[in-house]
């Protein structure tokens, strides 16, 4: 299945018929595609989704601009989803161009809102890796329907100017909730089923990821790769002592399992392992520069063989080549480093399935059409 998306229109209203594209039919899937983006700064921050809510900065709150950066540029995107050497596929990725509409001044965070620009109505757009266990169906329901309760949330809540960060963690942490309530009143899965679920909106002036389970994100700058994500492993700290604060155990059967089960301490379902196991996602705001080539997206089926940095330094090496070769291929940047990344995860004997979303947040290659393509990083 291959399919695209290219939007020029950032003044229409945000679609109840969305294009949504996802996938986790078991075989080799991938798809690419581009729509309009304006690009800005927001204040690096990072809020750990418990309650209270707290906040941990991790970056000076950039000077008022005169307008957003990179306003004009283009964003496309490129993702691959495979069963890998597993037996069944449980993975799901979606992509959601437009699931919302927002001003950049309404979006929280713009860096000019003084500007023209902080006014004009511009597409967010949703990216989505779910990982699945014990079977494919929480995955695929949260493919098919998060990114439409995340926005009826941020409907409901009203994001503006102030306290915006809190409202987006806010309808994230609703969101998450409310999927995994409506796993079970829907009867979507057994108690015993569950999904990871890291997912990311850009925008123009930021990009922001909710993540639950560990599956995870990095952005890929000029010279850094930055994860924007923390896996919920049952041995970090802080994990460790909330789920024996609860009376539970983690053991250690192949690495630390949550009662010597689940590899992860959060995810969406897995009802059973309550309230062992929670559906509180960690949200992340980064600030976005001029100095971003690509945000990553995948399942561990990637993570469990490469590192943040390896996973980087592979795409930075690919985007170079194909600019400087000034030619595009039958595949958009973004589509090749996804496809590379997947068949470097496969020679490096991954045992999992390999989901990746790649998102090049420096469109501005204009490369010549040609039916060469680019798949050797080296």
């Amino acid at each position: 299945m291959t399919s695209s998306s290219d939007t020029d229109d950032t003044t229409s209203p945000p679609s109840s018929t969305a294009e949504t594209l996802f996938s986790s039919d078991g075989g080799t899937t991938s798809s690419s595609g581009e729509f309009s983006l304006s690009s800005g700064d927001i204040p690096a921050t990072v809020t750990a989704a418990i309650d209270p809510p707290s906040y941990v900065d991790v970056g000076d709150a950039p000077a008022a601009r005169e307008k957003c950066v990179g306003r004009q540029e283009r964003v496309s995107w490129g993702w691959t989803s495979v069963i890998g050497r597993r037996s069944e596929m449980e993975d799901a990725v979606a992509v959601v161009p437009r699931f919302v509409s927002r001003t950049c001044f309404h979006a929280g965070g713009c860096t000019a809102p003084g500007s023209r620009m902080s006014g004009d109505v511009s597409p967010l757009h949703f990216f989505g890796v779910y990982d699945g266990h014990g079977g494919s169906q929480v995955a695929d329901f949260c493919a098919k329907k998060m990114h439409g309760v995340i926005a009826e949330e941020l409907n409901q809540e009203g994001i503006g100017e102030h306290e915006w960060q809190q409202k987006w963690q806010e309808a994230f942490c609703s969101g998450f909730r409310r999927a995994d309530d409506e796993v079970m009143t829907d009867a979507v899965a057994s108690e015993m089923v569950g999904s990871t679920a890291v997912v990311a909106v850009v925008s123009g002036c930021q990009i922001i990821l909710s993540n639950c389970g560990d599956s995870r994100a990095v952005l890929c700058k000029r010279t850094q790769t930055i994860p924007l994500t923390v896996d919920h492993k049952p041995d970090r700290v802080d994990e460790l002592s909330r789920i024996e604060g609860e009376g539970g155990r983690v053991i250690n059967w192949y690495g630390a399992r949550v009662l010597g089960v689940l590899a992860m301490s959060r995810a969406i379902g897995d009802r059973y392992m309550s309230p062992y196991i929670i559906p509180v996602p960690e949200v992340t705001f980064m600030t976005r520069s001029e100095e971003d080539e690509c945000l990553i997206l995948a399942s561990d089926g990637l993570w469990d063989v490469m590192s943040n940095d390896e996973v980087g330094n592979v795409a930075r090496r690919l985007f170079r080549r194909i600019s400087k070769s000034k030619i595009a291929g039958d595949k958009s940047p973004a589509q090749v480093v996804a496809d590379n990344l997947t068949e470097l995860a496969g020679r490096l004997n991954s045992s999992d399935n390999i989901s990746i979303i790649v998102v090049d947040l420096k469109p501005r290659r204009r490369l010549k059409p040609s039916t060469e393509i680019l798949s050797n990083p080296d």
